[in-house]
C-alpha cells in the first residue's frame, strides 16, 4: 500500500515541463462518492422527476451497474429528460451543488497531488464520463484548466436531449487522453493516471504510471497483479462510528471544561483564572478526541505582544480547537449571533468572552464588538477573530472583513496574522465530524497598528491580507488601479527617540519581494504531505514591539467518473 508520501516523491522525481501529463478521473478519485447522487437528489427535491421519470431513470442505472447496459445506452435513457431544458440553468444548478455539497468530498490528498503536479508545470486534467456540470466547478476551484467528459447535445441555448458520441467511457477515456496528448505534445507512456475503477483499466493500462486511488475490490486486485501502487484515502467518505462519539465528545466537551474552572472562581474569586483553566482543559481535551496535532511555526509570536488582536484564515470549525490550543489564556472571541441559539454550549461561550454578531449587519456588529475594545485595555486580553467572516470552503483566502482592523485600532495593540494552512483535513465546511490530521499552521511577526486611520485602512487591510496570501503560497492582491506606491509613513514616536527600530521590519506591500516569495512558497507547498507542509523561512521576532508593514434535469453519469 503506497502512502501519499510515496506517490509525491514520484512526482517530485519526475520530468518537469507540459510534456508529462496528471489525468485524474474524478468520482471517487478527486471527491468521495459521487457527484451523479447529489444531482439526483436535488432534481427530486426541485420535482423535476416525475415518479415514472425516477423508476425509469433507477432502473437504467442498476441495470448499467449489474452491467446489463452499457454507459452510452444508459447515458441516452438519462439525457432524455433534459430535451428542452436550458443549459444555463443546469449550469447554475451545478455551481451550487458544488459549493454546498461536493466541495467538501474532495480528498485532501488528492488536491495535494494535483498541486504537486501542478508545481512541476505537468498538464493536469480530469477525464471522467461524468458530464461538464458535475466536473468543471471542481475543477476550476483546483486549478485544473482541461476537463473532457462525457457531453450533452445542445441547441439554441437547450438540451436536446441527446448525448454526443462517443461517450468518455471506457476506450473513450482513452481517446480523450490521446487527444489531450496531441494537444500538449504530451507523451503518455511517461504520465500519471488516477483512477478508482477497473472501468478506467484501458486508460490505466495506456500510461507509464498507472495509480489506483481509493480502488474498487476488483482494481485492487488488478493493481496488486500488475504491482501499480495503491493508495487509500480516509479523510473523507462515510465516517465510521468511532469517529462520530468522538467527535460529539469533542464538541460537547467545552461544557464540563467551563465546569471544571468553577471551584476555582468559588475558592479564589478570580473570574480571569477560572477561565484560564477551562479554556486549557477544553483545548487539550477536544485535541485528544478529535486526534488532532498542530505542527507550528513562529510560536514566539503567540506571546512577545499580548494584549493582540490574533486574527486567522478561517477553513473549519476546527479552528476554534485550534486557536485555543494556540492561546491557551486571556483571550476573548468573536462569533456570528447563530451560536447562541445553541442548547447550553450558546451561553457557555457567551459566558466566556465570546461576542456574537450580526454578520450581516455592519455597523451593529462594530457597536457589539465595543466591550472587547474595553477588555483589551482594562484587562489585558487579546481578541481572535476570523477576518473573511466565514469560513472557506477551499484552501483559498476569502476577502477581509474591517471589524478586526477597527478592533486593534481602537484598542492600540498590534495585529497578529495565524495562518492555518489545513484546517480543512480535520472537518471542511458543512461536516459535522472531525477527522484526526496534523495541522500547520504558521503565527507571523505581530503588525503594528499604532498609526493606523481610517483614512488608510483599505490598504492596511490589503497589505495585511497579502502576508496571509504569501504565506499561503496564492497570488497576491494587487493595489487597486491609480494609485501609486505606498506613502512612507511616519515614525512612532519609539522609533523617532532612538532613530532605529530593534526588530526586522516586515513589508506587506505587494513588490517584487513579496511576490518572489509567494511563488517560492507555491513551488515549494505541493512537495510534501499535508502534515507537513513547508513554510517560508523568517526569522525569529527579537522584537520589542511590534512590526509594521510598509507601505433543472437529470442528464448525470453515476460512475464512476
Amino acid at each position: 500500500m503506497a502512502t501519499l508520501k510515496q506517490l509525491l516523491r514520484d512526482i517530485e522525481s519526475s520530468p518537469e515541463g507540459p510534456q508529462i501529463a496528471a489525468i485524474f478521473d474524478f468520482d471517487g478519485t478527486i471527491i468521495a462518492g459521487y457527484s451523479a447522487t447529489v444531482f439526483l437528489r436535488e432534481q427530486i427535491r426541485r420535482g423535476d422527476l416525475s415518479p415514472r421519470q425516477l423508476v425509469e431513470l433507477t432502473t437504467a442505472m442498476t441495470s448499467f451497474g449489474l452491467g446489463n447496459l452499457g454507459f452510452s445506452a444508459m447515458m441516452a435513457v438519462t439525457a432524455q429528460f433534459m430535451r428542452g431544458v436550458e443549459e444555463s440553468a443546469y449550469e447554475e444548478i451545478g455551481e451550487r451543488l458544488y459549493l454546498s455539497h461536493i466541495a467538501r468530498s474532495v480528498y485532501p490528498e488528492s488536491r495535494a497531488l494535483i498541486e504537486a503536479h501542478q508545481a512541476k508545470g505537468h498538464t493536469v486534467a480530469v477525464i471522467s464520463s461524468a458530464t461538464p456540470y458535475q466536473v468543471e466547478p471542481a475543477a476550476r476551484d483546483l486549478g485544473i484548466p482541461n476537463v473532457l467528459c462525457t457531453q450533452l447535445e445542445v441547441k439554441k441555448g437547450r438540451f436536446t436531449g441527446q448525448v454526443i458520441s462517443p461517450t468518455c467511457f471506457g476506450q473513450g477515456k482513452v481517446d480523450a487522453a490521446e487527444q489531450l496528448a496531441s494537444q500538449y505534445k504530451a507523451d503518455l507512456d511517461a504520465s500519471f493516471f488516477y483512477s478508482d475503477s477497473t472501468d478506467d483499466q484501458l486508460l490505466l493500462e495506456r500510461v507509464g504510471y498507472p495509480r489506483a486511488l481509493n480502488p474498487s475490490a476488483r482494481l485492487a486486485g488488478v493493481a496488486r497483479d500488475r504491482e501499480w501502487p495503491v493508495a487509500r484515502f480516509g479523510s473523507r467518505g462515510r465516517p465510521t462510528l468511532s469517529q462520530w462519539v468522538r467527535s460529539v465528545a469533542a464538541t460537547v466537551s467545552l461544557v464540563p471544561s467551563f465546569a471544571a474552572g468553577l471551584p476555582i472562581y468559588a475558592l479564589t474569586g478570580s473570574r480571569r483564572d477560572s477561565l484560564n483553566f477551562s479554556f486549557s482543559l477544553f483545548a487539550d481535551t477536544a485535541s485528544a478526541l478529535i486526534g488532532l496535532h498542530l505542527h507550528v511555526k513562529g510560536e514566539e509570536n503567540l506571546w512577545s505582544h499580548r494584549p493582540a488582536v490574533f486574527i486567522f484564515n478561517h477553513q473549519s470549525k476546527a479552528d476554534v480547537v485550534i486557536m485555543t490550543s494556540l492561546l491557551r489564556r486571556d483571550i476573548a472571541g468573536v462569533g456570528k449571533k447563530e451560536i447562541k441559539k445553541l442548547p447550553v454550549i450558546g451561553k457557555v461561550l457567551e459566558m466566556g468572552g465570546v461576542v456574537m454578531i450580526d454578520r450581516a449587519n455592519a455597523r451593529s456588529a462594530i457597536e457589539a464588538m465595543e466591550p472587547l475594545v474595553q477588555a483589551m485595555r482594562e484587562e489585558g486580553k487579546s481578541v481572535v477573530l476570523a477576518p473573511e467572516g466565514t469560513r472557506s470552503i477551499n484552501p483559498k483566502l476569502l476577502p477581509f472583513k474591517k471589524g478586526a482592523f477597527h478592533l486593534a485600532m481602537q484598542a492600540g495593540v498590534p495585529i497578529v496574522p495565524v495562518v492555518i494552512r489545513n484546517a480543512g483535513d480535520v472537518a471542511p465546511k458543512g461536516d459535522f465530524v472531525f477527522r484526526p490530521a496534523t495541522v500547520d499552521v504558521e503565527v507571523l511577526a505581530p503588525v503594528d497598528t499604532s498609526d493606523w486611520s481610517t483614512d488608510n485602512l483599505n490598504e492596511h487591510v490589503r497589505e495585511v491580507r497579502n502576508l496571509f496570501l504569501a504565506a499561503l503560497g496564492q497570488p497576491l492582491e494587487a493595489a487597486p488601479k491609480g494609485r501609486g506606491k505606498t506613502p512612507t509613513r511616519a515614525k512612532s514616536k519609539a522609533t523617532a527617540k532612538t532613530g532605529k527600530r530593534k526588530s526586522p521590519v516586515r513589508k506587506a506591500s505587494a513588490g517584487k519581494k513579496a511576490a518572489s516569495k509567494s511563488r517560492k512558497a507555491t513551488s515549494k507547498a505541493t512537495s510534501t504531505t499535508k502534515a507537513a507542509t513547508p513554510t517560508r523561512k523568517r526569522p525569529a521576532s527579537k522584537a520589542s514591539r511590534p512590526v509594521r508593514p510598509k507601505g433543472s434535469g437529470t442528464a448525470t453519469s453515476n460512475k464512476r467518473g
